[in-house]
């Protein structure tokens, strides 16, 4: 069920459990809980994570809502920590390899990293401990369903390694400027998305300079 763009999803049966419900949209929240009754009703509601887009109608539901910590388990579902995206996210996985994976991997492009510290490289490890689950089908909390997960996490980790790999060749090379770098790295990102690959861009350099892989020399804007 998709509101404004986000996936809500309704798991199991007797009673069912409500995943990312989604924004405070009155008919929105109308339609799952009446697809719910019809899975005899609301066992409790899930969070992948706490941004608004997922999170902001989960109390309107009646049920307890769950941001479940790493390795717990309700109505079915085992929660796999997933840090990067956002501080507090989660993916939800079935037992029998369906996984609820909120923000980390989207069915269409790719998931914003913020510049907040080690969120880059926390997103990295959560793609590889992904890969290292048995997944049947990933269903995102924006697009369609991603019926290779293999190949959608093997996309997703090649593509930031290769983003730094190019940006760490140009700073060996010896460029500086970030105007420069965004340029010559980002030069696939059309011109209106550049400010969005700007901030991307800072949270590769981050991840470099708490590896100790950043010039000591300063960059320029």
């Amino acid at each position: 069920m998709t509101l404004e763009g986000t996936n809500t999803y309704l798991y199991g049966a007797e009673p069912c459990a409500v995943i990312d419900p989604g924004p405070d949209e009155r008919s929105h929240l109308e339609a799952v809980r009446e697809s719910a009754a019809g899975r005899g009703g609301i066992g409790a509601v899930f969070l992948t994570h706490s941004h608004g887009d997922h999170a902001e109608g989960a109390g309107r539901l009646g049920a307890e809502v769950l941001a479940p910590a790493d390795g717990e388990e309700h109505l079915g579902l085992r929660a796999v920590a997933t840090p990067g995206h956002a501080a507090d996210h989660v993916c939800l996985m079935s037992a029998d390899g369906v996984c609820f994976s909120g923000d980390l991997v989207l069915g269409e492009g790719s998931t914003f990293v913020p510049p907040d510290g080690g969120s880059l490289a926390a997103y990295m490890q959560s793609l590889r401990r992904l890969q290292a689950e048995e997944i049947a089908l990933i269903c995102p909390g924006h697009g369609p369903w991603i019926t290779d997960p293999a190949a959608k996490l093997a996309e997703y980790v090649d593509h930031r390694e290769m983003r730094e790999r190019r940006l760490v060749a140009a700073l060996e090379r010896g460029e500086r400027s970030k105007k420069r770098l965004l340029a010559e790295v980002w030069d696939d990102v059309p011109e209106q998305l550049r400010p969005a690959a700007a901030v991307v861009m800072e949270a590769h350099l981050e991840k470099l300079r708490a590896e100790g892989r950043l010039p000591s020399s300063p960059l320029a804007s």
